[in-house]
């Protein structure tokens, strides 16, 4: 294996307004897709009540929903590189309105996981296709705020589904609620199709073969490369803390400190939100920062800290809503010098493969913690549960610093 090349293309400088309008409407897309990872889990309580489901019951679906999007990820990334990323992002958002009009028609178990499987296709292509557009499309000196900007958005999209489903749930029902997802959907669609011009992106050819000329390096020749799989770590142990806040952190509220469903569900959209203003100051850090790696590990190192906090029990109601907000701050943090950090990493040409593959780890997290984790609630174990979540983001420290030790001289294949 050769000598990866490193970073990827950048392109030239760009107006800042062109380069704004851009960042926009890729955070907007962001934002759609994190509001799609909650479209099952925001809904657990009402599932359990209806259809008698346990909460092993339940992860199960969202592990079908990552498994799905995982596998979708890894591979939407070599269609990104042949077939450019602005039509698998109309794909994607289409498949997330089909999924809120399936889920507006369940009847029982059966039918959610047909909602799964739609949803999980539909956020398969995101991370490939947003970090495309930006790499190509905003100008180098700005690629840490438009990382900042995809981050915050993509919070913005987690803080605002606990809102809008609790908000219209009580309103006119879940089930008109999932229908005002598919036109909120549908919206979004409209609106990026009429930009579509800010979301062009060029494909890297392979060159034609020339007689006696060295062999170009096959499509897969990125995954030989250490340094990815270190990243494909960091995004497994990560996210499989955010599944549990996401999936369980309303469940334990209530049942270790009797926090009422409205107030539960209040402090994930805080988390979320805390979660955006780090990823705003995240932003000016990752953009001066030479050393991403060691941002990213300072950073999901306080979160385990204020985690593990939470889990004592000792905070008491209040103190642990309080603190679990503050968690997704310190999380958020890290995100702009962690996709910084991933940038690193990735060989020139290669952008959608290795932001596919490595974001598969994100789905991979997603999918292996609510089967883990559901256990452990099922089992009456909330305190651990949290607990548990704060170790795998420590564990995910290590990672972080293995990722920086690779990328800080030119990257060999083992």
């Amino acid at each position: 294996m050769t000598t990866a090349t490193l970073p990827a293309s950048t392109p030239p400088a760009a107006p800042f307004r062109q380069d704004a309008a851009v960042i926009g409407l890729v955070g907007l897309a962001h934002a759609s897709s994190h509001f799609g990872h909650l479209l099952l889990p925001l809904l657990f309580p009402v599932f359990m009540q209806e259809f008698g489901l346990s909460y092993s019951q339940l992860g199960l679906l969202m592990t079908v929903f990552f498994v799905v999007s995982g596998v979708g990820q890894a591979c939407a990334g070599f269609v990104v590189d042949r077939l450019g990323a602005r039509p698998l992002m109309f794909v994607a958002l289409s498949l997330f309105a089909a999924a809120c009009v399936a889920g507006s028609l369940v009847t029982g178990y059966p039918a959610l996981f047909a909602v799964a499987v739609l949803a999980g296709l539909g956020n398969a292509t995101f991370h490939p296709v947003d970090f495309t557009i930006l790499n190509q499309r905003v100008s180098a000196p700005r690629l840490g705020y438009a990382f900042s900007a995809h981050g915050l958005t993509g919070n913005l999209g987690w803080a605002l589904a606990p809102v809008f489903f609790a908000g219209l749930g009580a309103l006119i029902g879940w089930r008109q609620a999932y229908l005002a997802a598919a036109l909120m959907y549908l919206g979004v669609i409209a609106l990026l199709f009429v930009q579509r011009a800010h979301l062009h992106t060029t494909v890297v050819r392979k060159p034609e073969p020339v007689a006696g000329a060295a062999q170009a390096e096959h499509d897969m020749a990125f995954m030989k490369l250490p340094v990815v799989w270190w990243c494909f770590g960091f995004f497994l142990l990560s996210t499989m803390t955010l599944a549990v806040v996401q999936s369980y952190a309303v469940s334990i509220l209530k049942a270790m400190h009797g926090v009422s469903f409205e107030a539960a569900t209040l402090t994930i959209s805080s988390y979320m939100l805390f979660g955006a203003v780090g990823m705003f100051i995240g932003g000016f850090v990752a953009a001066k920062s030479q050393h991403s790696d060691r941002v990213v590990a300072l950073a999901m190192a306080a979160g385990a800290a204020l985690l593990a906090l939470c889990g004592t029990g000792l905070l008491g109601a209040t103190g642990t809503m309080v603190v679990l907000a503050i968690t997704g701050f310190a999380v958020g943090i890290g995100g702009p010098s962690r996709d910084m950090m991933i940038k690193k990493a990735t060989p020139k040409g290669a952008t959608g493969r290795v932001y596919g593959l490595v974001y598969s780890g994100l789905d991979t997290g997603f999918a292996i913690s609510p089967l883990v984790f559901g256990v452990f609630m099922d089992r009456g174990w909330y305190g651990a549960t949290l607990l548990g979540a704060a170790l795998v983001l420590l564990l995910s420290v290590g990672a972080a610093l293995g990722v920086g030790k690779r990328t800080a001289k030119p990257l060999q294949a083992a």
